[in-house]
C-alpha cells in the first residue's frame, strides 16, 4: 500500500461529498497561481499533481492550455472526471496514481501542486516529482501551509485533527468541523470588521470572509479529515530549492500568502 494512500482516501471522502463544479472562485484560483498567469499557460502542456476533484483544473482550462493532466491517488478522480465532463473542454486527462511515483516521458511545460505537499509523508518526495516532471525551460509552482503564522492552528486544531481523522467522515464533518468552523466564522468576521490586525490569522480571515459558512466548513473538514499534515517554514523551502542542481536559482521565488502559507517555484534548467 502506498504510504500516502490513507491520506488520499480521506481527501476523496471530502471531495466526493461536495456539489459539482469548483469549490473555489476564479479569483481564488488566480491568487493561488500568481505569479503564473494566463499567458504562461496558453498552448502549454500542464500537469497538476494532486488534483482532488479538479477544482483548480476547471478554472485552468479557461487559460487555454494545449492539454491539462491531473494526477491523484484517491477516488476523488471520480469527481474530477465528472466536473471536467461538465466543462466545455476536452483537452484534459485524469490519471489515478501516486504523484510521488509518477514519471512522464515527454515532461510538461508547467507543473504545479497546490495544497498537497504538506499532506504527504515525505513532502520533499512530492517536490522531487514536481521538478522531475517539468521539462527543461519549464516552470513549476507549489503552495503549502506555512509554519509561520499558523501557531494557533498547530497548537489547537492540529491536536484535534490527530484524533478525529480516525473517526467516520460524517462524524468529523458534522459533529466536529461544523461547530469549530462556526466558531471561527464568528471570530473571523469579528476581527476583520473591527480591523483587529494584531489578532491571529487576521490576513487569512480577510481572505476567507469573502466566502459563506459552507466554505468555512469545507476548509475545516479538509484540515481535520487528513491523517497527515506538516507545516513548513520558509527556511526549509529555500533549502529545498537550493538543493536542485537542475533549477535556475535566479528564477526561484518564495511568497508569503495570507499570513499563513507559502507559494514557491521557479524554472528548470
Amino acid at each position: 500500500m502506498q504510504v500516502d494512500k490513507k491520506t488520499a482516501e480521506a481527501f476523496a471522502t471530502s471531495w466526493n461529498n461536495l456539489p459539482s463544479g469548483s469549490v473555489y472562485t476564479f479569483e481564488e484560483f488566480e491568487d493561488w497561481f500568481y505569479p503564473l498567469t494566463e499567458k504562461d499557460m496558453v498552448d502549454k502542456n500542464v500537469l497538476e499533481l494532486g488534483c482532488g476533484n479538479a477544482s483548480l483544473l476547471v478554472h485552468l482550462l479557461q487559460w487555454r492550455p494545449k492539454r491539462a493532466t491531473g494526477i491523484d491517488l484517491g477516488d476523488s478522480v471520480l469527481s474530477a472526471q465528472k466536473n471536467l465532463a461538465q466543462s466545455n473542454y476536452n483537452n484534459y486527462e485524469i490519471i489515478k496514481g501516486d504523484l510521488t511515483q509518477f514519471e512522464s516521458i515527454e515532461k510538461f511545460d508547467i507543473v504545479y501542486s497546490i495544497g498537497v505537499l504538506h499532506h504527504l509523508k515525505k513532502p520533499k518526495d512530492g517536490l522531487d516529482s514536481v521538478i522531475n516532471n517539468t521539462k527543461s525551460g519549464g516552470r513549476f509552482h507549489c503552495w503549502v501551509y506555512a509554519k509561520e503564522g499558523n501557531g494557533v492552528i498547530i497548537y489547537t486544531v492540529d491536536p484535534i485533527r490527530k484524533v478525529v481523522s480516525n473517526l467516520n467522515w460524517w462524524v468529523t464533518k458534522y459533529l466536529v468541523a461544523t461547530p469549530l468552523s462556526f466558531l471561527y466564522f464568528l471570530y473571523a468576521h469579528f476581527i476583520t470588521k473591527l480591523y483587529l490586525s494584531f489578532m491571529p490569522l487576521y490576513d487569512y480571515s480577510k481572505w476567507i470572509c469573502k466566502r459563506n459558512f459552507l466554505f468555512f466548513r469545507h476548509v475545516a473538514f479538509d484540515q481535520l479529515v487528513t491523517p497527515q499534515t506538516v507545516y513548513i517554514d520558509k527556511a526549509t523551502i529555500e533549502n529545498w530549492l537550493k538543493s536542485y542542481d537542475n533549477v535556475e536559482q535566479n528564477s526561484t521565488y518564495v511568497i508569503f500568502r495570507n499570513g499563513n502559507s507559502w507559494k514557491f517555484g521557479g524554472v528548470k534548467k
